[in-house]
């Protein structure tokens, strides 16, 4: 497994929390942030994914109602995840840095406002995977509420090097100063769910390669704190069962 040589700090106060999740593809839940998301909703949070785009532009399936297809696949690895909302919009795949940052904002805001929202949670800036709409649909959740505090998804940069050695990849990854949780996870979920994105999963060595060296840990950075959210040594671990911090 590669990841950095130390545990992280930071651990976010989840427990009966309500968690969005924003997103720029059906699959970015479950590919990206499953393993997250369900670890979160055993912890007790409630959580809910806003993906802005249907996915329509995917070249892993060439099909007229692709959309469609990835809207389902959406739905389904929701219920596996424990995923209690799913907000699907309309806005154009592998597009979405045209779309004015104010309306994806206002989206955010409004859902954020729906499911009364504590915690956004994110894609690492930059995308992690080098995606221009990973970076865009992490700049609108930044800028729809201040007010909330804003956690990333990020790979530990040992693991970018590798996939992008491995298979010509873009991706960003963080040195161990930069990345501020770890979170012990157990993939079969995400498995699970990853399954259900049967028009995107099924020839994705690069997904099954990142898996396969972060082993049974994720890795998660702030990009935005609030006053009110209290330190893990504040909180206690129970409200993040697992969680590991910097002694």
């Amino acid at each position: 497994m590669h990841a950095p040589d130390r545990p992280a700090q930071g651990v976010p106060p989840v427990a009966r929390a309500s968690v969005l999740a924003v997103c720029a593809h059906p699959d970015d839940e479950s590919f990206g942030l499953g393993a997250v998301l369900h670890s979160l909703a055993c912890d007790g949070a409630h959580t809910a994914v806003l993906c802005f785009t249907h996915g329509e532009a995917s070249t892993l399936t060439a099909s007229a109602s692709l959309a469609e297809v990835r809207a389902a696949e959406l739905q389904h690895a929701a219920l596996v995840l424990g995923v209690e909302q799913v907000a699907l919009h309309e806005h154009p795949d592998g597009a979405l840095a045209g779309v004015p940052l104010d309306v994806l904002a206002a989206t955010v805001s409004a859902t954020a406002d729906a499911v009364g929202a504590d915690l956004l949670l994110v894609f690492d800036q930059g995308g992690v995977t080098g995606h221009p709409d990973h970076d865009r649909a992490t700049a609108a959740a930044l800028a729809a509420r201040p007010d909330l505090p804003v956690l990333a998804w990020g790979v530990p940069e040992s693991v970018a090097n590798a996939l992008n050695d491995e298979f010509g990849t873009a991706f960003a990854g963080r040195t161990p100063e930069q990345l501020d949780l770890m979170l012990p996870v157990d993939r079969a979920v995400q498995r699970r769910a990853i399954a259900c994105h049967d028009s995107q999963s099924t020839d994705n060595p690069v997904l099954w390669r990142r898996l396969e060296l972060l082993g049974d840990a994720e890795w998660l950075r702030w990009l935005r704190h609030r006053t009110s959210v209290r330190s893990a040594h504040d909180a206690g671990p129970a409200q993040f069962a697992g969680a590991r911090m910097k002694e």
